[in-house]
């Protein structure tokens, strides 16, 4: 007995160990922090930004493990709300069929444009979400629409039928703040493509800010239609790290709202470097891929 009681609490112990190995949470000076610190900083907010790289094993695993422990923590007097940048906004009504178990799964992806990467990646939150009847928001601009911007520039959407534009933010959509636009340059410049130089790159952001102001209509309305929620919302990391992007955009939609943004990195090692990390978001959590089992 004695000794199945050790062999037991060394598989904890191991289990812990390969944990922190594959990921390490720090706030946004660099200060190591646990995941007990990002739940309590929730008691005082409403919506939850989750930042990651879309192929990131780790950052997914983290979702679910956040999500859940958020669900434990606050769905006694809380309304937990799951928002997704991987739906569009013209799908919710197929989304909100699945939740309800109407429709069949296979159903559910082929008429919803799922990701290429959901049943790995994200599935995993929308059955945490089903199984425990909360919310899930299709957040995210049709990617035709998105698509038309990139090509003919943010007023062809002035084109698009009442209908249509009901999947969209509210027309006009404010432009991309001067920090998010040099970043956003500094990256298509990184690329060394010149079709991304110009009218192109222009046209390019506002096809970016359209997907952010989207997102953030999106949250916003689910901020005033849900009493008390709590809100965590799952996007690519660029969207929303240094509190740019869809957190600026909901402070127009709903300017008493109160948010944190969370900025998952893949890196090779879990140092904090402040010449790359600093001040991404209010919790930065750096991921080891290669630790995965």
């Amino acid at each position: 007995m004695r000794l199945l009681l050790i062999l037991f609490l060394t598989t904890i112990v191991v289990f812990g160990q390969e944990n922190q190995e594959k990921y390490k949470i720090f706030d946004s000076n660099g200060s190591p922090k646990q995941l007990d610190d990002v739940l309590a900083r929730m008691q005082s907010v409403d919506v939850v930004f989750i930042g990651e790289q879309h192929d990131d094993k780790v950052a997914h695993q983290l979702q679910l493990e956040i999500l859940k422990s958020a669900f434990k923590k606050y769905a006694t007097n809380r309304s937990v709300v799951l928002s997704l940048e991987m739906f569009e906004r013209d799908v919710q009504v197929i989304l909100n069929e699945y939740l309800k178990d109407l429709i069949t799964e296979t159903h559910f992806l082929s008429s919803s444009r799922a990701w290429n990467n959901y049943k790995t990646d994200y599935s995993p939150l929308v059955e945490f979400a089903k199984a425990n009847g909360l919310d899930v928001v299709a957040a995210n601009a049709p990617r035709r629409y998105v698509n038309l911007v990139s090509r003919k520039g943010k007023n062809s959407l002035n084109l698009l039928s009442d209908e249509a534009k009901r999947w969209i933010a509210p027309l006009p959509y404010a432009d991309a703040s001067a920090r998010y636009t040099n970043k956003f340059i500094k990256l298509m410049n990184s690329g060394g493509d010149s079709t991304h130089q110009g009218d192109n790159q222009r046209k390019l952001l506002e096809a970016q800010s359209l997907w952010d102001a989207t997102m953030a209509f999106s949250i916003s309305e689910s901020l005033n239609r849900i009493k008390n929620p709590l809100i965590i919302h799952v996007n690519g990391a660029f969207h929303s790290e240094e509190g740019l992007g869809i957190p600026e955009h909901l402070k127009s939609y709903s300017p008493k709202a109160r948010f944190i943004v969370i900025t998952i990195r893949r890196e090779n090692s879990l140092t904090f470097d402040p010449s790359k990390h600093l001040n991404l978001g209010d919790f930065v959590i750096l991921t080891r891929q290669e630790a995965i089992n």
